[in-house]
């Protein structure tokens, strides 16, 4: 009996432990699940406070330029629009650039959108988000040739173009509408005197205008200019003539074939040497001449032409900066004999694939195509065919017309899509006009020799 009652005891002594074990455990159970839940909710509410809290796009742009304008002027209506503040940091030109090739290999996130030449894609490709889905049928009926192609890298988009732009003619009007210079252009070539269409054409009127008007020995007036400075705009100067001369690809073919001292590249350099060497009819220091040379000696009445970018037609006609302004026409960029063409120059907004905000980055960069007006304000270019047409018709954009006539003429084409296209230009193209127009080697010296150092730059297949 003894054991009877002791296990009885015993019995209702485990069943008691036992409820306490199981209530204990569940008590325990719900205040770890309640910790848990409890972390979880923590941890996502601060994320969400993070975000609520860093509610911003960080814009990198170059300091002073269209870009900079047009971010400044609607930063604050995107944050009307989405709550995000618009925080725009500005560098010079080739610090855009090197932020961003320290982000694509950090991967940091310090920036959301930027600004880009097109020369830079190749080598910030790998760091950059495609944009594909962007690029509707609409948009891309709405932009120039080449932009969408321009703004890519190996089959994928990772740009959004702001504007576009090509060199063109620009002119004295007030010289050649003059009776007196009609008549003797006319008597001297046998042909009406107009703004150039061909080649011939351009180096004859530029050595009719070379002269010295004001019989002292000294010429003060040349036709026109030619591109030397040590920069990539004389290499794309010369390369729009190689354009027109006929290639159908600029300086490296398709298959990577080094074509850079094939008959265009040499009939085009030729063609620069001579106006320098041999006519005359463009200043002695063309080594020191690029863009900014070129338009001041435009605007001070040092010259009747300039072959120059688009864009400069408008300071040429602001009394401010230009002393002949409201005497200055524009046309079409010349024509070998493939027919117009030109080395475009687009810039893109771009999204670092490194951004921790990337779709209100994407709504940014749709935000800011809407807006694309604001850049033709600002710079007298920008990137949709339909500004362009809207802006054409209006007092102070004549320039536009003859733009369009460049951008889409059929041998209007990008600079190649290779990575070593910045170190080509430095390294072997830069060098080899600066040896042509000096006379230190011949047109076809000079760029066999460039080929030779492209060999060295381009790694084999």
């Amino acid at each position: 009996m003894s054991y009877g009652i002791n296990n009885s005891i015993k019995g209702e002594k485990e069943v008691f432990l036992m409820k306490r074990k199981g209530f204990i455990s569940g008590i325990l159970s719900v205040f770890m699940l309640s910790i848990l839940l409890y972390g979880c909710s923590g941890e996502e509410t601060s994320v969400e406070e993070g975000k609520s809290k860093d509610k911003s796009l960080t814009v990198l742009v170059e300091g002073g330029s269209p870009a900079f304008t047009v971010a400044k002027e609607t930063a604050e209506e995107f944050k009307e629009k989405t709550g995000y503040e618009v925080k725009i940091e500005s560098v010079p030109y080739t610090g855009v650039y090197d932020k961003l090739k320290a982000e694509v290999a950090s991967q940091a996130g310090a920036f959301d959108v930027a600004t880009i030449d097109i020369l830079w894609f190749p080598a910030l490709a790998s760091g950059l988000l495609p944009l594909d889905d962007l690029i509707t049928e609409e948009v891309e009926g709405d932009l120039f040739q080449g932009l969408v192609e321009g703004g890519s890298y190996q089959d994928n988009v990772y740009g959004l173009p702001v504007w576009t732009n090509a060199k063109n003619v620009i002119y004295r009007k007030d010289l050649f509408e003059d009776k007196q210079n009609k008549a003797d252009f006319k008597k001297q070539y046998g042909y009406e005197l107009a703004p150039p269409k061909t080649w011939e054409q351009y180096k004859e009127i530029a050595k009719f205008f070379t002269r010295d008007t004001d019989h002292d020995g000294q010429i003060d007036i040349y036709g026109t200019t030619v591109f030397g400075a040590n920069n990539g705009d004389t290499v794309a100067s010369w390369l729009d003539h190689a354009a027109q001369a006929g290639t159908d690809s600029l300086v490296i073919d398709e298959n990577r074939e080094i074509i850079v001292n094939t008959e265009p590249y040499v009939e085009s350099l030729q063609l620069l040497t001579d106006m320098l060497n041999k006519d005359k009819s463009v200043p002695p220091g063309a080594m020191e001449i690029s863009s900014a040379e070129t338009a001041e000696l435009f605007w001070s009445g040092k010259s009747a032409m300039m072959i120059a970018w688009g864009h400069f037609y408008v300071p040429s006609n602001d009394p401010k900066q230009s002393d002949v302004a409201g005497k200055v026409g524009s046309a079409p960029m010349i024509a070998g004999e493939a027919g117009i063409g030109a080395v475009p120059g687009p810039w893109y907004q771009v999204i670092p694939s490194s951004s921790k905000k990337q779709e209100i980055a994407k709504t940014y960069l749709e935000f800011i195509y809407e807006k694309n007006s604001l850049f033709m304000d600002s710079l007298g270019v920008a990137a949709r065919k339909s500004v362009f047409e809207e802006y054409s018709a209006k007092e102070g954009y004549e320039h536009l017309e003859s733009l369009m006539t460049t951008l889409n003429a059929k041998q209007t084409q990008n600079r190649p899509e290779i990575k070593e296209w910045q170190q080509i230009e430095s390294e072997a193209l830069i060098p080899a006009v600066a040896y042509a127009l000096s006379g230190e080697k011949t047109p076809q010296e000079a760029l066999d020799w460039a080929a030779e150092v492209i060999k060295g730059i381009i790694p084999p297949q």
